[in-house]
């Protein structure tokens, strides 16, 4: 039999049923003759491939099932009408994958890694997320395939690769960090067992307030000090993010101290209990206790306390960052944005602010006002789902180029696989002429109705 041809299992070449029983029941009339030929492992791989293309979809479905199947046949099954028969095929090839070696999926050929690629781009999640759960362990699954599952616009077949996959590289996890995946992929990424400290600032840096909290949970992360110290900077308004942050091994005691500033006093309580700080971080701790109970010996209204916004976001008294106090008082989110360009708030920082937090309207308004582009003109961006628009709309509002991922993602609802990426660090994707060109078209959509 020609390698190309072979299936998945290891198929005896005795056969027990003969060639001609077999052509026969392959054309019988009734179903269920040739249903119970196709679950049958004896067969000649001709007459497999021949009943692939069954006007049945229960016997096509057991020869994708079967293990004997040719794998030229798994091609034409890959690309089946019924959703039923690929899932079958999904999962035959779920159920064996995982157990091959190295060597024996190298084997496999080109046939079964153009089926793996149509799988992976079927229209129907189960199949899918089938094919992603088989290969989220497999260390040598073809890399082109887990990239694919590892962008899929569902997170039920994103994330199972994104947390386990051995296959993706610091440069894949970093790629799928900045093109603002799906919800929930950076959570999955943080997940991950040794997460590198190259990915664990670039998640750190999306401000992503669930990724943020499982990195700091995740006992095997890599995190740099200075990330700690940009995560740190902004934990006072995320009472998510304190409790992992004060359990955390590898708590610097200068971050301890400032921890100890503004977490609650279940967390205080902690960080006191702590051994592994040196005697002068114990000592501050016990001085900020002591003032604690100070303030609490004077009134409730003493005990209360100012928190840190992002740096670029001020804040009030209450903890709250000012655009949003604003936003609150305003009739609309221009008038909530102008309001704050007046007063110096309005800043690239306030919007990844409000994106976080999911403001889109106010979002869309800040870009517009920062940019001087009249708002109308960013709304339609926006509803129009434009990639390009959204990009030319950011420089203009002189955004980082660092957040065009999250814009596109969270703003525009931009599939990850139609972001447009940076060209390199510190550069847009698009060129200065055609981003004013990009402005210019959509401002004249909007004027021509």
């Amino acid at each position: 039999m020609p390698a190309e041809s072979a299936g998945w299992g290891d198929v005896s070449d005795q056969s027990r049923i003969s060639y001609d029983d077999a052509k026969r029941m392959a054309v019988d009339k009734d179903p269920a003759v040739r249903l119970a030929l196709a679950v049958r492992s004896d067969v000649m791989p001709e007459i497999l491939f021949f009943l692939a293309d069954d006007p049945s979809p229960e016997v096509r479905e057991a020869i994708a099932a079967n293990a004997a199947t040719p794998q030229r046949a798994d091609i034409l099954l890959a690309k089946d009408i019924d959703d039923s028969v690929r899932s079958r095929l999904a999962g035959k090839i779920a159920g064996v994958l995982p157990n091959l070696t190295a060597e024996e999926t190298e084997k496999l050929g080109k046939l079964a890694y153009q089926a793996l690629d149509l799988l992976a781009r079927d229209q129907v999640t189960r199949v899918r997320q089938v094919l992603a759960e088989a290969l989220k362990d497999v260390a040598h699954a073809p890399p082109e395939v887990i990239n694919r599952l590892a962008r899929d616009a569902e997170i039920v077949v994103a994330g199972p690769i994104l947390e386990y996959s051995p296959v993706l590289a610091d440069e894949d996890l970093l790629a799928v960090v900045s093109d603002g995946p799906v919800r929930g992929a950076l959570a999955a990424i943080a997940r991950r067992d040794r997460l590198t400290g190259k990915v664990a600032d670039a998640l750190a840096r999306t401000g992503d307030v669930e990724a943020v909290g499982v990195l700091l949970g995740n006992p095997s992360a890599q995190i740099r000090e200075e990330t700690l110290d940009w995560i740190a900077e902004r934990a006072p308004r995320i009472e998510s993010w304190h409790g992992p942050l004060v359990r955390r091994t590898d708590l610097p005691g200068r971050i301890a101290v400032r921890l100890a500033q503004f977490v609650a006093d279940r967390w205080l309580k902690v960080l006191v209990a702590r051994e592994d700080f040196d005697t002068r971080v114990a000592s501050a701790l016990k001085t900020e206790v002591r003032r604690r109970l100070d303030r609490q010996s004077v009134g409730p209204g003493a005990a209360a306390k100012k928190t840190a916004a992002p740096v670029g976001v001020q804040e009030e008294d209450d903890g709250r960052p000012v655009w949003k106090r604003v936003r609150a008082e305003s009739g609309s989110p221009v008038d909530a944005a102008l309001s704050l360009k007046q007063s110096n708030n309005l800043n690239a920082l306030t919007v990844l602010d409000a994106l976080t937090e999911g403001d889109n309207e106010f979002v869309t308004a800040a870009l517009a006002i920062m940019g001087e582009v009249p708002h109308p003109v960013a709304e339609r961006i926006v509803t129009m789902q434009s990639a390009k628009g959204i990009v030319a709309l950011a420089w203009r509002a002189k955004i980082p180029e660092r957040l065009l991922g999250q814009l596109q993602s969270k703003l525009c609802r931009i599939p990850p696989d139609q972001i447009l990426k940076p060209r390199k660090i510190g550069a847009f994707p698009l060129t200065e002429d055609e981003m004013a060109w990009q402005l210019e078209f959509f401002f004249q959509l909007v004027t021509k109705g």
